[in-house]
């Protein structure tokens, strides 16, 4: 594998922008991986732990001469920190990002970016429950997709290239627009979220439930949805918020067929659960088969 960029910064030193210098150190796809976040002690806890090749203490100081800037922060943030950096951008350089929203990232981002500097918009499809500077690791884009949302002058040249990135650091790429991205995400990602939230908190507000049965007798759907539920509440807020009316449209739908379902059981109607259900179990199965999960007991997980 060759190197494909002397020098990329990464702005947000958290499970994404980790495993991103770990997965192009495993592959010597960078010279240089500079790194900054807001938070000192997260600088500092980059330092101790060696992710990436210099931690810098300002956003300016880690985009300067870089080839790459990707930035990893929450989606609100994305705005004030890309007209933070635009002054210190050189000339060819590409502008990324790793947001679940994509409307909402290229109208914050775009408008600051001079011209002479290119804008890839990207969306790895990979995460876990853990954040911060310790929680990287460079198998984490391994068989997962990343979305590409290129405008419509994007050079062919650096798309190329910047694909080529995210094949070397183990992922597949797909290409798509953006609004069609927060539709798609609204469904595959964004709603179960807000669902899982939602029914950790009914859990959390039963009071006949106590907290200790919650957790004692936890079954597999319910630790399902905490594992979901514990996720970067930032990051989350962000994500509803900038992706409102994909994700809103999404939950009317979700809302009737609910509402569908409560009659079915009300009223004792055993076919029209029995067909709904072997209908969405198809939809388990065709995941199994793309390998974006294990059929091993817990989907492979820890049992912790």
């Amino acid at each position: 594998m060759a190197q494909l960029y002397d020098r990329v910064a990464v702005i947000g030193l958290g499970l994404i922008a980790g495993s991103m210098f770990y997965a192009m150190k495993r592959a010597g796809l960078a010279g240089e991986v500079v790194g900054y976040a807001r938070s000192a002690e997260t600088r500092d806890t980059a330092r101790e732990i060696g992710l990436c090749d210099r931690i810098v203490d300002t956003a300016v100081e880690a985009v300067e001469g870089a080839d790459l800037v990707v930035l990893c922060v929450p989606v609100g943030a994305m705005g004030a920190v890309a007209a933070e950096i635009a002054p210190a951008l050189k000339d060819g350089a590409l502008v990324s990002d790793v947001g679940s929203t994509k409307a909402a990232v290229i109208e914050a981002v775009a408008p600051h970016l001079p011209d002479g500097v290119h804008f890839i918009p990207a969306h790895p499809l990979a995460g876990t429950e853990q954040s911060g500077p310790r929680s990287g690791f460079a198998e984490l884009f391994d068989n997962r997709w990343c979305l590409l949302t290129p405008l419509e002058d994007t050079d062919a040249d650096v798309l190329e290239r910047y694909k080529s990135l995210w094949l070397q650091m183990g992922s597949m790429v797909d290409e798509m627009d953006a609004a069609h991205h927060d539709l798609v995400l609204a469904v595959t990602s964004h709603t179960p979220h807000l669902i899982a939230y939602t029914m950790v908190g009914v859990a959390d507000d039963l009071g006949r439930v106590t907290d200790s049965e919650v957790v004692q007798y936890s079954a597999a759907g319910f630790r399902d949805f905490t594992r979901i539920a514990a996720s970067d509440p930032t990051m989350w807020r962000d994500v509803f918020l900038a992706n409102k009316d994909a994700t809103l449209e999404i939950l009317g739908r979700f809302t009737e067929e609910l509402f569908a379902l409560q009659r079915a059981i009300r009223k004792g109607d055993g076919d029209h659960l029995h067909d709904y259900f072997t209908r969405t179990r198809a939809i388990r199965r065709g995941i199994l088969e793309a390998g974006q999960d294990s059929d091993v007991p817990n989907f492979g997980r820890n049992a912790k």
